[in-house]
């Protein structure tokens, strides 16, 4: 028996102004920005490209911040979903690329509701959060 092979997707957190930068695929539901690592770059270069082709925004690439096993149930297809924390580097609005239907900013009291996969709503909880205490501790 074949040993199983799966896509690797490095996706990125992006919150600017307490807000979450979030896409719309074409399975209408919200995911973070990012894509599959090409060969000879690394996972912080591959999130860092993919977030600037898919919304125009230079970022630099923080901690990990998640990874997991999502299963495309209408595809029936598993990819490995690795997240990063992302700090913005522009104070321009985000782009829409041909790749999504849709862009748009959330706050994190929106999160919850949203359709997306339990994993990124995760990442997203986990990077606001880690972005508190770091404000906090920079403020104390």
């Amino acid at each position: 028996m074949p040993t199983p092979h799966y896509p690797i997707s490095v996706k990125g957190v992006i919150v600017r102004a307490g807000a979450v930068l979030l896409l719309k695929n074409e399975r209408e539901e919200w995911e973070l920005p990012g894509g599959r690592i090409e060969i000879g770059e690394t996972p912080e270069e591959c999130v860092a490209r993919e977030i600037t082709e898919e919304t125009g925004w230079p970022v630099t690439t923080g901690p990990i911040l998640d990874s997991w096993m999502y299963h495309i149930r209408s595809v029936d297809r598993h990819v490995f979903i690795v997240t990063y924390g992302c700090y913005p580097d522009t104070d321009v609005d985000p782009v829409l690329s041909h790749e999504h239907k849709e862009v748009r900013m959330f706050p994190e009291t929106a999160v919850a509701d949203l359709t997306m996969p339990d994993g990124y709503k995760r990442s997203i909880f986990t990077w606001f959060a880690r972005l508190r205490a770091a404000e906090s501790e920079f403020a104390g």
